[in-house]
């Protein structure tokens, strides 16, 4: 594959509507972040972090875009900035969010709408499938 083609196929990814697909480049924009976030897998880090958002995320060497989307909750923002859901899903969890309580957010749908979408199937593929093409 040229260089050209590699540049062409991530920034087809960059097409789907509502889709941040986690790339290497994201991956090492979101390290710091993404580190982070799985500190919250601690208990005594869980009770600082409650503690004191603001000085916890002052130990972690963010941007300044991440770290007011973290203190935002911007999960849409957070996975723009190279957050991993996986990873982010610490945040919500100990923010005493389910994963489905915080995807629903990240999509402006009630959690009960969110749930029969996805019972139904997901999100129809018919105008998701491409931005550029407004399809």
């Amino acid at each position: 594959m040229t260089e050209q083609n590699i540049q062409e196929y991530l920034s087809d990814l960059d097409d789907i509507p509502g889709t941040r697909v986690y790339t290497a480049s994201r991956a090492r924009q979101g390290y710091h972040l993404n580190q982070f976030a799985m500190s919250l897998m601690k208990a005594e880090n869980r009770e600082r972090w409650k503690a004191d958002e603001k000085a916890y995320l002052a130990d972690w060497p963010l941007s300044d875009a991440q770290r007011q989307a973290v203190l935002d909750r911007d999960y849409n923002r957070l996975l723009e900035l190279g957050g991993n859901i996986y990873y982010l899903a610490k945040v919500f969890s100990t923010d005493g969010l389910s994963f489905v309580q915080a995807v629903s957010s990240m999509t402006g749908m009630s959690v009960e709408d969110y749930q029969a979408m996805m019972m139904a199937g997901g999100r129809p593929a018919e105008g998701n499938r491409s931005i550029r093409e407004g399809n």
